[in-house]
This record gives structure tokens, C-alpha cells and sequence, in this order.
């Protein structure tokens, strides 16, 4: 008996609510379909209903798409069952829909497609590995990307409110958002709280919010240019005064969430033991997030699946005797992302020394640009030798360590 005939198959559709699975058999026979909540007790149901479908001797399997959202409490089920769970690459189901004369879209075709998938790609497809700690570090990530789009918005809304109550405030501090100019807006949301307040008042103010980092010239410059500004009192005032206080504490909401997250991410690392943040350009909100994208290391047998994954890794493209490589647009494009922001600072120079961040990175990217590649040949270049040392570091919970610049030969 062939291998695959020791299976029946069980293709998954993963909603919010309700998954609907479909049961073929190793010739894509349709044995059945069945819809069930996604909740622990219908997982149950679900095993019930797939052993009428066993025949004796018949092992079922089962395909998920996503094994880290929707799907996730199943898999994590199913597994603790002592069931065989294969992740299904998104790429593969869609090219199996599409595959057809007759393209169709519905909850049971996705889950047929899977289950057909599943008999065909048994033996390359991996196995469903959804790890507690990954995932709670991916949510965190998730979490804090979210928080950081908000707070973008808000700073920008702030911009906006006051261009309003003080049109030269770009000139007050060198970001709105800081500690003492987020303590001024609050305090002096307009140019009228300002009203009999003098230099050495204001300054006192400013000594106390900044660690005395900023004074009496500062204090000086403030009301110099709300004195040439001009008045900006309209009606309503106050309302605007309380939207200016209002953005001012959603900011600092934000700012204190976002740095909560972070003191949690570095406790969940330290968990992993992984030391990606020696390596240059990567602190713990990098290390956090390529750790979220790249999950359990030990899914990858190579540093060669882990650059495909990332979508890294040239595709070759042939017909007729003649082909060429290039590059992919397919892969993680969060992870592909992240190694493209991370190869970036490997090769930048420092603004004051103009020393370059990393010697070797660095040189290594001018090197292959001499060698006739174009900067973004070259700068891929840099993103597959990074995809080698983070998989090293991952896999052997190892430090980085800036290896020495080769000899030049002489001339």
C-alpha cells in the first residue's frame, strides 16, 4: 500500500467564527464536509464526525492555513490530540483555486483545495508548530505596530491644532512630542495661558521638565515668538484648548504603552535566549519583531529555507534553454521588509565620525556594486548574507561578532 492511502485527508476553511473542513480521500475523492464553531467543544464534534470517515487502518490528516490566528486554538487541539496538522502555505491554496478552467470561491472549495493540497504535498508540507511563547511575542509586536500608526496619527493631528494657537511652534523644541513640550502643551495650550507669566517663571517651568536641560534662553525664545506671532484667541477657545490638552494625553497614554510593551518583549526574549540584539542596527522592538515573523528556528533545516521564506532568495525563471534569475516577490514580505530596514544601517556611515556602522557590511556592499551589480543587487546581497547570521544566531543562541575586514592585496 502506497503512503499517502494510509490517510484520509481533512482540508480546514479558518473563519471567526465557524471553520468549515472537507474529507477526501488519496484519489481527491469528496467523502464529506462539515461545519463546526471554533470553539473547544465543537473541536470535539469535528473529531467525531471525521472518524465515521475511517475506514480501518486510515490515519487522518489535517490542513490549516493559519495556525497562528483564526486557526490557532484548533491546531493547538488537534495537536495535544495526537493528530498530524500541516500548515498550508497561503501561495499554495490560491494557486490551487486558480489552477481550474472555472475559478470558484466559497468556504467548502477552500477547504476541498486544502484537503487536496494536503494528498498532494504530504510529504513537503511542514508540520503545524504553533509555540505559546512566538506567539505571544508576534501579539505583543502586533500590538505595539498598532500603537505606533496611532501615535503617528496623533502627532500629526497635534501638528495641525497648533499651527492654530501658535504658528512659529515648529521653532519652540525639536520634537512635539517630548517630555517638557508635551508638559507645555498641556500646561500652556494657548498663547493666553502665557499671559503674566515671565521669563524667569517660565524657565523654572522648563528647569523642572527637562532636568534642567532647557532655561531662561529657552524660556526667552518661547515668548519672544508668541510675542511676534501675535494674538490667536478665537472664539470657543476653550474647546480648543481642550483638544490641544486631549491629544496631549492620549500621547503620553500611547508613549506609556508602547514602552510597557517593550519591558515585556525584552522578558519574553530573555526567554528565548537569542542575542540578535548584538548584531548591528537590531534593538529589542527589531529583535522582537524578526523573531515574530520567523517563529521557531529549528522549521527551517537551512539558512536556504529561511531565505525563500523571506522571499530573499533569487527565483529562476527558463524557457526554451534560456532563462535568468531574479528577484522574488514572493515569501514573508513583513520579514522581507525587516531584513531590507536592517541591511540598510549595515551599510550606513555614522553622521559625525562618517565611520561606517558596519566595516564588514559595508564593505561588502561596495565590493559587489564594483563588480557591476546595482545598488539594490548589492544591497539583496547584504539581506542574504544577514538571513545566514541571524539563522547562525538563532540556531546556536549566539552573540555577533564583527569578523575582521579580508586583506587587500597589494597592488
Amino acid at each position: 500500500m502506497h503512503q499517502k492511502q494510509k490517510h484520509i485527508y481533512i482540508g480546514v476553511d479558518l473563519h471567526k467564527r465557524t471553520h468549515t473542513a472537507v474529507i477526501v480521500n488519496c484519489w481527491h475523492e469528496k467523502l464529506g464536509e462539515i461545519q463546526f464553531d471554533n470553539s473547544p467543544s465543537a473541536f470535539r464534534n469535528l473529531i467525531k464526525e471525521v472518524k465515521k470517515y475511517q475506514t480501518k487502518g486510515l490515519t487522518p490528516v489535517f490542513g490549516l492555513e493559519d495556525v497562528g490566528g483564526y486557526g490557532r486554538s484548533l491546531a493547538i487541539f488537534l495537536l495535544e490530540e495526537g493528530h498530524i496538522v500541516k500548515e498550508v502555505n497561503t501561495a499554495l491554496s490560491y494557486a490551487e483555486r486558480r489552477s481550474y478552467p472555472t475559478t470558484q470561491k466559497s468556504d467548502s472549495w477552500d477547504a476541498e483545495c486544502l484537503a487536496r493540497i494536503l494528498v498532494n504535498k504530504l510529504d513537503t508540507l511542514p508540520d503545524a508548530n504553533p509555540h505559546d511563547l512566538y506567539w505571544a511575542i508576534g501579539q505583543l509586536v502586533t500590538r505595539r505596530t498598532g500603537l505606533v500608526k496611532a501615535l503617528t496619527a496623533l502627532k500629526n493631528q497635534l501638528h495641525a491644532q497648533l499651527s492654530y494657537h501658535y504658528p512659529s511652534y515648529d521653532k519652540f523644541f525639536s520634537v512635539i512630542d517630548g517630555k517638557t513640550a508635551l508638559a507645555f502643551w498641556d500646561c500652556y495650550p494657548a498663547p493666553h495661558h502665557l499671559q503674566g507669566v515671565t521669563v524667569e517663571q517660565l524657565a523654572q517651568f522648563l528647569r523642572n521638565e527637562s532636568n534642567n536641560a532647557l532655561s531662561t534662553k529657552k524660556a526667552e525664545q518661547i515668548l519672544s515668538l508668541v510675542e511676534a506671532d501675535g494674538d490667536t484667541k478665537r472664539e470657543f477657545q476653550e474647546s480648543r484648548d481642550f483638544l490641544i490638552r486631549s491629544h496631549v494625553r492620549d500621547i503620553r497614554f500611547k508613549q506609556q504603552e508602547i514602552a510597557h510593551i517593550e519591558a515585556e518583549l525584552t522578558e519574553l526574549m530573555k526567554l528565548l535566549d537569542v542575542q540578535l540584539h548584538t548584531l548591528t542596527g537590531v534593538d529589542i522592538v527589531m529583535a522582537s519583531a524578526l523573531v515574530a515573523e520567523i517563529g521557531d528556528i529549528n522549521r527551517f533545516p537551512s539558512p536556504d529555507k529561511l531565505a525563500r521564506f523571506a522571499g530573499v532568495a533569487p527565483v529562476h525563471f527558463s524557457s526554451g534553454g534560456k532563462g535568468r534569475d531574479k528577484k522574488s516577490k514572493q515569501g514573508n514580505r513583513v520579514l522581507h521588509g525587516l531584513l531590507y530596514s536592517l541591511a540598510v544601517q549595515q551599510i550606513q556611515v555614522a553622521r559625525g565620525s562618517q565611520k561606517p556602522r558596519n566595516p564588514l557590511f559595508h564593505e561588502y556592499y561596495h565590493r559587489k556594486i564594483a563588480e557591476g551589480k546595482t545598488k539594490g543587487q548589492a544591497l539583496v546581497c547584504v539581506m542574504r548574507r544577514l538571513v545566514n547570521i541571524v539563522y547562525g544566531m538563532m540556531k546556536n543562541k549566539t552573540p555577533y561578532t564583527v569578523p575582521p575586514l579580508p586583506e587587500t592585496k597589494a597592488g
